[in-house]
């Protein structure tokens, strides 16, 4: 279907007033509260760090010295690397991909038995379980999760009780309550795409699998996985992204030794007032979560139609 047929028959469903409603809202959204923004965003990145009043004078030019800032710690010099701002960037990056598959792994079996298995009452009382946590506040719930993982929390109170360990665990030191707090944090969005993918799947194919004796890792290997392959995709970019991005768990939920690149990004944009330079460092990091995604696309052979539908 072409772009023409597209909306000859979106304006036949819906019709001229609705029609035109609905493309100038979705145009408005996308290009005020997505683009522009970017735009604006890309075009700091590039700029100085200049006072007000030398804003638009001789030196508000173009540079890629807050690019190079991130690599090498300087302006001027490019003698010595800035470890701290790229190990935090790579450990962000790595963290993100460990919720990721933490997710993925939680997720699939729960999906799974809601698509294929609970039927009726149960099921929509499943369903109700997984959306009403959510109701509360995001940032609600990390703190709910700084206390569960504190040292008198809920775990190590337990764990105390029950004498598997003498003093009190250092989860939040360790970031176990981060990787828990975002794992959690994100579950919705790795749960319903899996779900409506496993949904749509014949059941007639689990069952011929099953009558010519497959044990279940190869009816899930062989038929399962590779049918919702675009519900995963979809699942594990959203949550990789929004990992990446997040900020309000890292602050609540980080221990002291660890560090954010979202957080770094806040500080140079308010505490340290330069915002060029926390452009540069947003634009980076989203370039290199854009292009994780495209790559494992690639690797997995999804596109990207796949994952929007």
């Amino acid at each position: 279907m072409g772009l023409a047929d597209f909306f000859r028959n979106f304006f036949q469903r819906n019709g001229l007033f609705l029609s035109l409603f609905l493309l100038a809202a979705v145009g408005f959204w996308v290009f005020f509260l997505i683009i522009l923004p970017q735009i604006f965003m890309i075009d700091f990145s590039f700029r100085f760090n200049l006072p007000p009043a030398e804003m638009g004078g001789p030196k508000d030019v173009y540079t890629i010295s807050h690019y190079k800032f991130l690599v090498y710690g300087s302006e001027q010099s490019a003698d010595s690397y800035n470890f701290i701002d790229l190990s935090v960037f790579l450990r962000t990056i790595g963290a993100a991909v460990f919720v990721t598959i933490f997710d993925l792994a939680i997720c699939y079996p729960i999906a799974y038995y809601l698509a294929q298995v609970a039927k009726g009452g149960w099921a929509r009382l499943m369903v109700l379980s997984l959306i009403v946590p959510f109701w509360v506040n995001e940032i609600l719930r990390a703190f709910a999760f700084r206390i569960i993982f504190g040292s008198n929390g809920i775990i190590n109170e337990a764990l105390l009780a029950l004498g598997i360990i003498d003093d009190p665990y250092p989860f939040i030191r360790d970031n176990i309550a981060l990787y828990a707090g975002l794992g959690y944090a994100f579950v919705l969005l790795m749960i319903f795409p899996l779900y409506n993918a496993i949904e749509s799947l014949d059941k007639n194919q689990i069952e011929a699998a099953r009558d010519l004796g497959s044990p279940w890792w190869r009816i899930h290997a062989r038929i399962v996985i590779p049918f919702a392959k675009p519900g995963i995709s979809s699942g594990c970019t959203m949550v990789f992204m929004l990992t990446a991005g997040a900020l309000a768990a890292p602050e609540i939920l980080g221990g002291p030794s660890s560090l954010w690149f979202t957080q770094i990004i806040y500080q140079w944009f308010n505490t340290g007032g330069n915002w060029p330079r926390g452009s540069a460092y947003a634009i980076i990091l989203l370039s290199t979560c854009i292009a994780f995604v495209l790559l494992m696309m690639r690797v997995f052979k999804v596109k990207l139609g796949e994952i929007a539908r």
